[in-house]
């Protein structure tokens, strides 16, 4: 039986910290291989897991063995494997899924940069276009299907599981409009119409992520008579009027675009506008391990960073906005209530 055990000596955390990418790929895998998905409420051998996955028993009881070390999935006494809470999150159709996130953070585009850290934390600019020889998000368009198709799952995913939480905190009684700005398919924007009867609510991002909004945005939709979809990039112009502008997670691409973003908001904004800006930060949070991994990530792809706490203040006070109360959202994000002066 495999045992998880807790709080190992400094050598013995040190090894496995080093053999990470070990466990990153064995998670992968179990994605890929759809091992969750075979797996039901009742424990089942290797063999039996084996032959629903197409795999060797032999090999797929050691990437199992590995992975219930860990506390993604457990051995019984009878050597047979059954789900923890971790494991199920792998699964397809679980309500909190984060099987495209696994996938999205270990894409094999990762294996390229994550050895060039050092260069990145060198020079202080993403590896990537040294590596591909092109800019990210082209690259992904353009050569690399399958990783763009997991990467719009994958935000699609953290989008609808955040969104609940938002539309939760935001008090937008009184408020008549609110634009999601760089909003993706409109996941928020959906969940604070859907909470707020009266609200009208415009969505703004690019062309092609705006044209696979959120079916209850779209014609025909059941939010749709409330809403106005704007395609375009929030760096070059933001053309809309509200009383609550809220930006979330766009504010980690390098200091530039996030200046022209928040002095766009500015002027399109009139004063006593309530702008919201909602954020992973890497520190005063319980998800600093993640956070702070997905920081050295962006340093790497698209030189951009996760902020402090102060960071993302100085940022918004540069701005000209008054910041107001700042609150977690849920583990994972804070959100930061500033509105435009007169």
């Amino acid at each position: 039986m495999t045992t998880v055990e807790s709080a190992p000596p400094p050598p013995m955390r040190l090894r496995e910290l080093v053999f990470g990418a070990a466990c990153a790929a064995a998670v992968r895998a179990a994605a890929r291989l759809g091992v969750a998905d075979a797996l039901g409420d009742t424990p089942m051998s290797a063999e039996d897991l084996a032959a629903a996955v197409k795999t060797e028993p032999r090999t797929l009881r050691r990437l199992l063995r590995a992975l219930a070390c860990q506390g993604v999935f457990t051995e019984q006494p009878d050597g047979t494997f059954a789900h923890t809470e971790m494991s199920r999150l792998l699964r397809e159709d679980d309500p909190h899924s984060l099987r495209y996130i696994a996938l999205w953070c270990t894409e094999p585009w990762t294996w390229d940069v994550w050895p060039k850290l050092d260069e990145a934390v060198r020079s202080g600019r993403n590896v990537f276009e040294d590596v591909y020889e092109r800019e990210f998000f082209s690259y992904l368009n353009e050569e690399a299907p399958e990783s763009a198709y997991v990467f719009n799952r994958a935000m699609t995913t953290s989008s609808r599981q955040s969104a609940e939480d938002v539309a939760e905190l935001l008090d937008l009684r009184g408020a008549s409009s609110v634009v999601d700005i760089g909003g993706g398919q409109g996941h928020v924007l959906a969940s604070l119409l859907e909470k707020h009867p009266g609200l009208h609510g415009t969505l703004l991002d690019l062309p092609a992520v705006v044209g696979n909004a959120d079916p209850r945005l779209r014609e025909g939709g059941t939010l749709a008579p409330r809403v106005r979809i704007v395609p375009g990039d929030c760096r070059e112009d933001i053309p809309v009027r509200a009383d609550v502008y809220v930006i979330k997670n766009i504010l980690e691409w390098d200091d530039d675009s996030t200046r022209r973003t928040l002095a766009n908001v500015r002027k399109a904004a009139e004063p006593g506008a309530r702008v919201v800006v909602i954020e992973n930060l890497v520190d005063d949070t319980p998800s600093m391990r993640f956070t702070t991994a997905m920081d050295l990530l962006l340093l790497l792809n698209v030189g951009g960073a996760k902020h402090t706490r102060q960071s993302m203040v100085d940022r918004l006070t540069d701005a000209g906005l008054v910041i107001g109360e700042i609150r977690p959202v849920n583990a994972y994000l804070h959100a930061f209530e500033c509105t435009v002066p007169a």
